[in-house]
């Protein structure tokens, strides 16, 4: 019988020279689910890869000095780098794409000419608002008071030739995909799409860009490079083998089963994504899952926020496995979740540590202390729990309760046994609707349990008669059955360690299996438990606050930049002479480049006396004129006016200048654009 298949994805990642928490979050959830659909007996492709293209990429080889695929190389493949980050967190994926992978380059060529030659992309000239940073266009209606709705930042005002593509023609079928399907998840992901980007009415989208060269050339019109999403979002497709030779997996398993993305590019994978499919004719994802974020002090993490936290750091404090634990088990994949180090330590202690760990040094330690480290050969399941556990495995509803003062310890069993058969069932549904912290909830409640069944049944005292050792046996077998069938289940969050804890409980091969995840008695009657080290010790938690606090802030200093400052006037300016100096709020009504002049900017300014003012000042280098037109400024005007290049300029415009690591860096003065113009400052 054909294995079933199941195609994961994670978004292709843009190269960051500052990995953190963040990037590991969504990639260790699509490993976890990758790992759980093998376990299940799928045959699973998981991809994820890198984002290679555009101007941020352009911009920062250039002030490295080096070229861009020189500056990717070694962000992809140097030393803590992508590939090395996915290595230390044990990620699991089949294929690594590339997007300035040669075959990727040349499949992007064809699909953007074969969607050209149908009518689906035309040339035009793109004139509205750019997110430098996302490297996204947005209207003006689509901007939160003014700048990038999805990172906050300024935009810039953008005007060149490209070509389009007809995203406004599918905009009725990828609404129906919306709305009346399952496609796009969680479902209040929909209700965003629908609000604020279908209904307000789709706009063609800008596919290529003239004004910057790295990116993948349009092969029938040079100057013009394909626009990001359009390259990047294909990667999907090219890494099997759609339009190219280097693969021959695209019939066996597209389309993907699901995308895993990060909420902020949910609309890229959920409205443009399936338009261009529609526009080549290709089948659709089944599945897209907008994640939240990881959020640090109330806020999304950013290298340039700085309020990034270090997987390696966490890693080599805590363990790996409980790394990928903490970020499966405390946030609920759909939403946001507030990252803390006390979150992240109090997590560990609490399940890792108290439950788990201790449920398993406790039973292989009591298990080496009253019977040598073997079980007796007659222990093992009854018939009557193999039964309840077939019933379980079933589907029957079975219902379990004491009746008088007395609890006949049969009943714990039965108990313990109906729980953890009727586990594997609980746990698959929430795999399978991408719910991996309900998963993790509901194994937690059966370890819970294994916990409770060893205060109810006290083996300690059963070891003290004798006449006890048939029934202390089968409570030893219970507890490393349960652990058995838990540690099946926890294997795609934690596999090293779930591996250690098979070796400790001396679960053979066959009996790791998801075959056998909810057959009870599938451990050997005579087994024999293998003492290991201490699999979660717990951790002193104000020691390791502090530990950590420290380390993580003498990171965050490290990142700074080397400040130099201008020196200090020593001269001293009397307090009559400085009132003398007129300080007011300018509007800039235009700013434009002096011509003959590579430094100065002519500002054109409203001063709040009804007559405009123009000042010239030499920071051309640091800012072009379309920044600052509409900005609130502050000018010293009572200075006497002065030509530069043959114009008069009347007052100064008042900025703050530094060095950064020898290069001198200038900001001009900003004011809250409330302040009406004229306003004196004092």
């Amino acid at each position: 019988m054909e294995k079933q298949k199941f195609y994961i994805t994670t978004p292709i990642y843009y190269p960051s020279d500052k990995l953190h928490i963040g990037h590991t979050y969504c990639t260790v959830a699509t490993d976890a689910m990758a790992r759980y659909k093998r376990l299940t007996g799928c045959d699973v492709l998981f991809l994820t890869g890198t984002d290679e293209h555009g101007q941020k990429i352009e911009d920062k080889a250039k002030a490295a000095g080096k070229t861009p695929k020189e500056f990717l190389d070694n962000i992809v493949e140097g030393p803590q780098g992508i590939l090395d980050l996915w290595k230390l967190m044990n990620i699991s994926n089949d294929r690594f794409i590339r997007t300035t992978d040669d075959y990727h380059c040349a499949s992007i060529q064809k699909i953007f000419r074969k969607m050209y030659e149908k009518g689906d992309i035309y040339k035009g000239t793109y004139k509205g608002k750019y997110c430098k940073p996302c490297e996204s266009f947005w209207t003006e209606s689509q901007l939160v008071d003014g700048k990038c709705p999805d990172c906050g930042r300024e935009v810039m005002d953008a005007e060149e030739e490209a070509y389009f593509f007809r995203l406004s023609k599918y905009a009725d079928r990828v609404r129906h995909l919306l709305e009346d399907t399952d496609f796009l998840q969680p479902r209040s992901r929909v209700n965003e799409m629908v609000n604020n980007f279908i209904k307000p009415g789709l706009e063609d989208l800008c596919v290529s860009r003239t004004s910057f060269s790295w990116g993948i050339p349009v092969d029938f019109d040079p100057g013009h490079v394909v626009y990001v999403w359009v390259d990047a979002l294909f990667n999907y497709t090219t890494a099997l083998g759609f339009m190219n030779d280097r693969y021959h997996d695209y019939d066996k398993y597209w389309p993907a089963d699901v995308h895993f993305v990060g909420k902020e590019i949910v609309r890229f994978h959920s409205i443009i994504w399936p338009a261009m499919l529609m526009s080549l004719e290709e089948p659709l994802p089944k599945h897209v899952f907008g994640h939240g974020w990881l959020l640090l002090d109330g806020g999304k993490m950013s290298k340039s926020k700085g309020n990034v936290v270090d997987p390696y750091l966490l890693a080599e404090q805590f363990g790996v496995d409980a790394l990928r634990f903490f970020l499966m088990r405390t946030f609920p994949f759909g939403s946001d979740g507030n990252f803390s180090n006390e979150l992240l330590i109090q997590t560990i202690n609490t399940d890792l540590a108290n439950d788990l760990g201790n449920l398993v040094s406790r039973t292989t330690a009591m298990v080496n202390k009253y019977f040598g480290g073997s079980l007796p050969a007659g222990c093992g399941a009854t018939e009557d729990e193999k039964q309840l556990a077939a019933m379980v495995r079933m589907g029957s509803s079975v219902e379990l309760a004491a009746s008088g003062d007395t609890v006949d310890p049969v009943l714990y069993d039965a108990q313990l046994v109906a729980q953890a058969a009727g586990l594997k069932k609980a746990y698959a549904h929430e795999m399978d609707t991408f719910a991996p912290h309900n998963a993790l909830a509901e194994i937690f409640k059966v370890i819970q349990r294994a916990n409770k069944y060893i205060d109810e049944n006290a083996p300690w005292t059963l070891a003290k008669d004798q006449g006890n050792r048939a029934r202390l046996a089968t409570v030893m077998y219970n507890l490393l059955e349960t652990i058995r069938i838990c540690a099946v289940l926890l294997t795609p969050f934690i596999p090293d360690s779930a591996e250690k804890i098979f070796d400790q409980i001396g679960a053979c091969p066959c009996c790791r299996t998801w075959e056998k995840a909810n057959v009870w008695g599938s451990l050997r009657p005579d087994v024999t438990v293998h003492k290991g080290e201490a699999l979660f010790p717990r951790i002193d938690a104000e020691k390791a606050l502090a530990e950590l606090n420290a380390i993580q802030e003498a990171q965050r200093k490290a990142a700074l930049p080397a400040l130099e400052l201008e020196p200090y006037t020593q001269e001293q300016v009397d307090f009559d002479t400085f009132c003398k100096s007129d300080f007011r709020a300018v509007k800039i009504k235009n700013c434009e480049a002096v011509k003959k002049s590579d430094k100065l900017l002519k500002f054109t300014l409203d001063d709040g006396s009804g007559t405009d003012r123009t000042i010239l000042s030499g920071i051309h280098h640091y800012y072009e004129p379309e920044q600052l037109i509409g900005k609130t400024a502050v000018a010293i005007l009572n200075l006497p006016p002065r030509k530069m290049m043959g114009i008069p300029s009347c007052g100064m415009l008042i900025s703050a200048v530094h060095k950064e690591k020898g290069e001198e860096k200038l900001n001009l003065i900003m004011l809250d654009d409330q302040i009406p113009a004229g306003s004196k400052l004092c």
